[in-house]
């Protein structure tokens, strides 16, 4: 136990990082050397994932891979982000068995009204560096979803407009009406 006026040591390199346990309760991403507070899912962004979830085992997905919430991916030896959701396949789910880092090729943020826009530009562009192929950036407050296959090819969604995950998950396609239901 800590004394109120003791201060907290706080991980200066990558693996303490791995290795700290945080007394705040709450999760945080490395950035070369930065911590970045991460307060997990919101109800509204559970929502949205229920719905992608459920639409993920519909379409029979399940089989070829899974879908998960707050994944913690390597994207390089100085860089850990927690992932919104991303899609694994089985053989990357196999691989992390074995401690192989592994980036997904789909990625989606849902974002709260505290997420800082600069630095959601950045992870965009980190996620395409590393080998992401499809980002979804969802924006609840707006009914709006940002469908990202490169850094510069970008479809923007609203109402009946379908979202698809292709290249990646070609059936995996939503309207925003539907994610918004």
């Amino acid at each position: 136990m800590v004394a109120k006026n003791e201060i907290l040591e706080l991980p200066k390199t990558l693996a303490e990082f791995i290795l700290w346990e945080p007394e705040d309760g709450l999760k945080y991403e490395w950035n070369d050397g930065e911590l970045i507070k991460f307060t997990g899912m919101n109800r509204k962004q559970l929502y949205i994932y229920e719905i992608l979830n459920n639409l993920f085992i519909e379409k029979g997905l399940w089989k070829r891979g899974t879908f998960v919430a707050e994944y913690d991916t390597m994207l390089t030896g100085i860089q850990m982000r927690r992932l919104d959701i991303a899609y694994l396949t089985k053989e990357q789910v196999a691989n992390t068995k074995k401690e192989i880092d592994e980036i997904p090729e789909f990625v989606i943020e849902v974002i709260s009204t505290t997420d800082n826009h600069y630095k959601l530009e950045d992870k965009i562009s980190e996620y395409f560096k590393h080998g992401v192929q499809v980002v979804w950036i969802i924006l609840p407050e707006h009914k709006m979803v940002n469908v990202y296959t490169t850094r510069k090819t970008v479809k923007i969604c609203t109402e009946d407009d379908i979202c698809s995950a292709n290249p990646v998950l070609p059936e995996f396609e939503i309207s925003v009406n539907q994610l918004f239901a």
